[in-house]
């Protein structure tokens, strides 16, 4: 899970996203340096906390991994402005590397491909429209409940009726600098280890 501290672009802030929502639906309360958004439903979208360098010791400027002791440090202050919300957030890594193990044609679409991809804990059916996917492939795997660099969260979707849990990222989706413009997905080298973290 990423939190971002931009204090020369932004201030000291830190961002807390945890859902995407429509922005011109935005609801705002505040507590202390807690601001909470929320949709017009009620759904939270995520925190922004004022101060950031004054309740948090170690943010670096730009991304910042969510760890325990950053989410300690959350808990401990959402407790002094007596902010009851939930905060058991799902701290495993969302981009890891896959080994594709099968690739096998989609029954409903000449274009797709239903592949099994080994991501260390678990193997997960994603379903991928590349054309340069195969068997054996050292891949990115965005995991349900990630969030690309474009906003859109990954879910467990169906794609003509078959199930798929994740997405085989191409360089373009991730944002990388010099991204080819053909399509297709990111094929790492050998070298990599299926459910290592990838970062970009």
């Amino acid at each position: 899970m990423d939190v971002f501290y931009n204090p020369d672009g932004i201030g000291d802030v830190l961002i807390i996203p945890l859902k995407t929502g429509d922005r011109y639906e935005l609801k705002h309360d505040k507590a202390g340096d807690i601001t909470r958004i929320t949709d017009s439903d009620g759904a939270i979208l995520g925190y922004n906390i004022f101060q950031a360098s004054k309740h948090f010791t170690k943010l670096t400027n730009g991304k910042n991994t969510m760890t325990e002791a950053l989410l300690d440090e959350v808990k401990e202050l959402f407790a002094a402005e007596n902010v009851t919300d939930s905060l058991d957030f799902d701290l495993s890594p969302k981009f890891v590397v896959g080994h594709v193990l099968s690739k096998e044609p989609h029954e409903n679409a000449d274009k797709l491909s239903v592949c099994q991809v080994d991501v260390g804990s678990e193997t997960l059916q994603i379903v991928c429209g590349a054309p340069n996917i195969d068997k054996d492939q050292y891949v990115v795997v965005a995991k349900v409940g990630a969030t690309m660099p474009s906003g859109l969260q990954i879910k467990p979707t169906e794609l003509r009726g078959v199930p798929s849990n994740g997405m085989i990222c191409s360089q373009k989706e991730l944002g990388l600098p010099n991204a080819p413009k053909e399509k297709g997905i990111y094929v790492l080298e050998e070298s990599y280890t299926p459910g290592d973290t990838f970062t970009f």
